[in-house]
């Protein structure tokens, strides 16, 4: 017995979910979480939104392992929790704008790494600025305080980099120099 057009083209929809959602699962490191929940990621991406208990029928995955997997994913802004009345379940949706995800996710780790980049070196700065000023230490001392002062120093210039691209693309100026491409329908 064939199969119907119908049957076909649901095979072909569930391939075409599938590819989808192993690709993403397998990217989703970059966000610093595990296949597991980029797989759900997908999974809600590709679907309505779903409490905990159907994301567990769906993906086959402990309650503990959603919850986590879940908190991970609202925490990079890349799920939010929605309310719908009547449940007392929480419900997940994915958050399918990716250049929210993206910017809501990067610019937290850029600004995060800026800022404790800039504070670690203020902090290091002060330290060789005791030894370079200080006559009693050695010459050569002295003279490698002021080598390490000189190269930390210079890396402000990429953390300062970093924070302004950060705040860049967290006020979308970005796409002013680097626009959102515009998908014709008609591609």
């Amino acid at each position: 017995m064939s199969k119907s057009s119908d049957q076909q083209a649901e095979e072909k929809i569930l391939d075409a979910k599938n590819e989808v959602i192993g690709a993403i699962s397998e990217t989703m490191d970059l966000y610093g979480v595990t296949p597991s929940a980029g797989t759900l990621y997908a999974t809600l991406y590709l679907s309505d939104p779903m409490n905990l208990n159907e994301m567990r029928d769906e993906l086959n995955m402990s309650k503990p392992s959603m919850s986590t997997s879940v908190r991970k994913l609202h925490d990079n802004g890349m799920v939010k929790r929605i309310f719908q009345q009547g449940t007392r379940n929480h419900t997940y949706a994915a958050e399918k704008d990716f250049f929210k995800s993206f910017m809501s996710f990067y610019c937290k780790m850029w600004i995060r790494e800026a800022e404790m980049n800039l504070e670690a070196i203020e902090e290091a700065k002060q330290h060789l600025n005791e030894v370079i000023e200080n006559e009693n230490v050695s010459e050569k001392l002295r003279d490698n305080a002021k080598e390490q002062f000189e190269l930390i120093d210079h890396s402000t210039v990429y953390y300062k980099w970093l924070k302004r691209l950060a705040n860049s693309v967290k006020t979308e100026e970005i796409f002013s120099f680097l626009p959102k491409e515009v998908t014709n329908k008609d591609d």
